[in-house]
This record gives structure tokens, C-alpha cells and sequence, in this order.
């Protein structure tokens, strides 16, 4: 045996073991044993520096904590289409092993798949936990002539149509707020979609458009640049805007259908053992001290619900929006 046959025959002796190795190191399919073993996905479907994407990132900051996955979670923004985009893609791409995880927004998700042809909705995907329950505002710039909801309904009777009103897409919150003010007081606004909450924000504050359906927690935040006049919600939100009346509060019969809840969902098809782990797990990592402080700071009203919760509330929300949205199926 020459010496290239001898060198070969070395390689191959020690190769085999490695490969060997190798095969065990790579990581498996998931369970309940050693799930997460590396970095969890999780899929935004909007734009950076929105309300869902800036809350994703700070109750997911502490996921590398040992107490929580010991993993880190990495944000996919996939932005369009008011969510459609990123969920659609969740939904047909993502993969079934608890390493893709994705954030939620009601009313949006359900809305979608009921008016549109959606790959995703209620009976596909599964809820792991909630963590924030972020009303619409109906908001108008600094230097509006308008001071009051009455202002606003005043000046949509006179002139039916001629009120342009922005939102962060087709049938997500903002909208549902918009179409329910529309029906309760027999109005007509013209809706402006943008591709999300901050552009749709950003357009009252410019004055491109006369009025808005935004987030508390986005309005909160730009609060010296608008006038905040009415909170689609049962109650007022004591904590951040104790002085804005409700919808309610003012006649008009706007109610809490249109409230943004956002959490944690997975995929259909999700072994249970990891859907167990990210379910025990992620509202424990929701409370945690750092989390709350910074939601706080950022005007960002928490609701934490744990899974049967959240499967209960998706349930009822799809009853009130099937309702809600009948005449409006395409």
C-alpha cells in the first residue's frame, strides 16, 4: 500500500467516528426532552418600530433566560397587507417544530380569514399566550378643528364621505373600530390603509389625512402631537389616558371588538409536548419585572392570558366578528 492509500485509509479510520458524532450533534426533532436546544423565530407580521413589533421585542427580551427557554428569540419582520403578508407565510412556510413561533393580532387574524380567501385562521393555528390588549383611539392632529367625537360626527353628517380617516390595513383593528363608528352613527368615513400603525399615525400628525383609528400605546406615545378623543373599549384605561372618554361614554356604540390582543400561536401541527413548554413558559416570561417596566414605559397596556384562556377569547372573538363582518364578505 502506497503512502496516498496509507494517508486514505487514516482519514477514513478517523472520519467515521467524527461523522458519527456529528449525526448525534445535529439537532433532531423537537420534544418535550430537549426543546428549545437553539434559537426560537419569531415572526412579526409588521414593520419594525410599530406597536406589535417594538412590544414583541421587549416581552421577548428574556427568552435566553434559563428560567424562561434559554434561548434566545430572533424577530422576523415580514410586513404587508396589514399582517396578510407575514401570516400567510407563517401559516404555509413556517416550520412544525416549535422553532417558528409567531406573533398574533385580534381582531386582524380572525377578520382576515373571514373575509378573505386566508390560509390561516382560528382552526389552523394554535394560541400559546397573550401578553397585551391594546385598544383603538380615534385621534386627529394637534391643530384639528375637531375637539370632540360630537365635532367629529357633526362635520361627517354635513359633508358624508369628505372625512379621511387613516388605519393600519384592511380589517384589523383600526378598521373594525372605523366600520363600527360607521354603523352606529349611519356615517360615512373614507378609510385610508397604510402599511402599518406608525406611517397610518405619522399621516395624522402631517395632516395628510383629517382623522384616525390608531393604537392607545402608539398615540400614548405621540400624545403631544394629537388630540386623543375617544377609546373603543368598555372602560376608560386608567393607567395611560384617564381622561379620554370612551366611545360608550360619548353615545356612540363602539365597543371593545376592535381591542388589538397580541400574543404568542404556533402552527397546527405542532408536536404537544413543545406546544406544553411555550404555554407554561411564555407567561411566566410575560410577567417578568424588566418586561413589565419597559411595556409600562412604552404605554403599552398588558393583559397576560394563559392557553385555554386565549383559546376561549379567539373562540368568542370570531363569533362577535363573524357577526360584525357578514355583510362585508367579499
Amino acid at each position: 500500500m502506497g503512502p496516498v492509500e496509507t494517508q486514505r485509509l487514516r482519514i477514513s479510520r478517523i472520519a467515521g467516528p467524527l461523522v458519527g458524532l456529528m449525526l448525534l450533534w445535529l439537532p433532531g426533532p423537537s420534544s418535550g426532552q430537549n426543546y428549545p436546544e437553539r434559537p426560537i423565530v419569531l415572526t412579526v407580521a409588521y414593520a419594525p418600530g410599530g406597536a406589535t413589533d417594538l412590544q414583541a421585542r421587549i416581552v421577548s427580551l428574556p427568552a435566553r433566560n434559563e428560567a424562561y427557554f434559554g434561548q434566545p428569540m430572533i424577530i422576523s419582520n415580514k410586513p404587508g397587507a396589514g399582517g396578510k403578508v407575514g401570516w400567510t407565510w407563517f401559516m404555509t412556510r413556517a416550520r412544525k417544530t416549535g422553532y417558528d413561533v409567531a406573533a398574533y393580532n385580534l381582531p386582524h387574524v380572525i377578520a382576515q380569514s373571514i373575509v378573505f380567501d386566508a390560509a390561516y385562521g382560528v382552526d389552523n393555528l394554535e394560541p400559546i399566550a397573550n401578553w397585551g390588549a391594546d385598544p383603538a383611539v380615534l385621534i386627529v392632529g394637534k391643530n384639528s378643528p375637531f375637539e370632540s367625537v360630537a365635532d367629529v360626527l357633526a362635520h361627517a353628517r354635513n359633508n358624508p364621505g369628505r372625512i379621511t380617516a387613516s388605519g393600519a390595513g384592511l380589517y384589523v383593528g383600526h378598521h373594525i373600530a372605523l366600520l363600527q363608528f360607521e354603523r352606529a352613527t349611519n356615517t360615512e368615513l373614507t378609510y385610508v390603509p397604510y402599511t402599518g400603525g406608525t406611517p397610518a399615525l405619522t399621516a395624522v400628525i402631517a395632516g395628510q389625512v383629517q382623522a384616525g383609528f390608531n393604537n392607545l400605546s402608539d398615540a400614548y406615545r405621540s400624545r403631544d402631537q394629537l388630540k386623543i378623543l375617544a377609546v373603543a373599549d368598555l372602560e376608560r384605561n386608567q393607567e395611560f389616558l384617564p381622561d379620554v372618554p370612551t366611545f360608550l361614554e360619548q353615545g356612540v356604540d363602539v365597543d371593545d371588538s376592535s381591542v388589538n390582543f397580541r400574543g404568542f400561536m404556533v402552527p397546527e401541527g405542532t408536536p404537544p409536548e413543545v406546544i406544553d413548554i411555550l404555554a407554561e413558559r411564555a407567561p411566566s416570561m410575560f410577567r417578568d419585572r424588566e418586561v413589565v417596566r419597559r411595556m409600562r414605559e412604552g404605554g403599552a397596556p398588558m393583559r397576560i392570558m394563559e392557553r385555554e384562556e386565549v383559546r376561549s377569547m379567539w373562540q368568542r372573538r370570531q363569533a362577535i366578528l363573524q357577526d360584525l363582518l357578514t355583510d362585508l364578505r367579499e
